[in-house]
């Protein structure tokens, strides 16, 4: 299998994961946090401590992934699947600023794959490249944004299985990847940042700055729940973002939170909804601010020393 990027340990071996299998299904289906490290590019995922290991994340996929579908439909249409392919490496930056809100983009409705749902900044990771870079790159290419060196700390919040289309009842998957997401805390305030994005129109259509109290309500329908759960009653009707027209110019909207709390939906379409990996990344990032907002020191010295053990790249701190 060429360049395989994600691989498990297997009899103390790194093996690569086919295609057609689901690698949490692999490492034993339910959430749970698996042992990671990353070597030349490749991510090497297991249920246990291996040497070399430079996290344990939380590994998640959505109730309705098709990799488990097929997993209990033996001889089922999985035959198909392609055999020669593995499954890729990608990151995802939830971008904090100093303000305490986060970056989404939504895609552009031309793109082939996702189009029109809401998203972190995000990306293949190029062979040997380090996923903070990555991570970083993609930061860059999609919203034009450059954290200077050494006014950013940045820490791995989890893993997360996908899969394009989302659904079995979508068709047979096309794209299969696990994406790590990085939390990257700036120093600039959500208006310093916003006085520099220049979103790239190919990939991006509006951009939003999304707080953890409307954060909180969105990753309430994670689980893939047909409504949603728990829901407080003081939430906006909308939340201020910015839209790109055609010309290239921008101009504010008005987004119904509504449209950020809808589900993916059985039948195929573009509607537009925050992706079941973004929810599953919101509530990382709640929790993590939970645990800083309770004892500051204490995060940021795990942070410091997950950053040290992954080793990735550039340093933010």
């Amino acid at each position: 299998m060429a360049a395989a990027r994600v691989l498990l340990l297997r009899s103390g071996r790194p093996e690569p994961v086919s295609f057609s299998q689901s690698v949490c299904g692999l490492l034993g289906a339910g959430p749970g946090a698996t042992h990671c490290g990353l070597k030349r590019g490749q991510l090497v995922l297991s249920d246990r401590p291996f040497p070399g290991a430079s996290a344990r994340l939380p590994l998640q996929r959505p109730p309705f992934c098709p990799f488990a579908a097929l997993d209990q439909q033996p001889g089922a249409p999985g035959d198909e699947l392609p055999t020669n392919r593995g499954v890729d490496l990608g990151v995802a930056v939830i971008l904090q600023s100093s303000d305490q809100t986060v970056l989404l983009t939504r895609r552009t409705r031309t793109l082939n794959v996702s189009p029109n749902l809401w998203v972190p900044p995000g990306g293949h990771v190029e062979l040997d490249e380090e996923l903070l870079d990555g991570g970083l790159r993609e930061l860059w290419e999609e919203s034009g944004l450059q954290l200077p060196r050494g006014q950013f700390s940045w820490v791995p919040l989890g893993l997360w299985e996908s899969a394009y289309p989302p659904r079995l009842s979508w068709g047979l998957p096309r794209y299969h990847h696990i994406i790590l997401y990085l939390l990257v805390i700036s120093q600039e305030s959500q208006q310093q940042l916003q006085a520099r994005i220049q979103p790239n129109p190919g990939e991006v259509s509006a951009f939003m700055w999304l707080g953890p109290d409307v954060a909180a309500a969105v990753a309430t329908t994670e689980d893939g729940a047909e409504t949603p759960r728990h829901l407080p009653q003081d939430l906006p009707p909308s939340v201020p973002a910015v839209e790109l027209g055609e010309d290239g110019g921008a101009r504010p909207l008005a987004l119904p939170t509504s449209t950020l709390l809808r589900t993916t939906p059985a039948a195929a379409d573009s509607q537009e909804r925050v992706s079941t990996g973004t929810k599953f990344a919101l509530r990382l990032w709640l929790q993590h601010l939970g645990r800083e907002r309770n004892g500051h020191e204490e995060t940021m010295d795990m942070g410091k020393e997950q950053s040290r053990l992954w080793g990735m790249g550039r340093e933010g701190t």
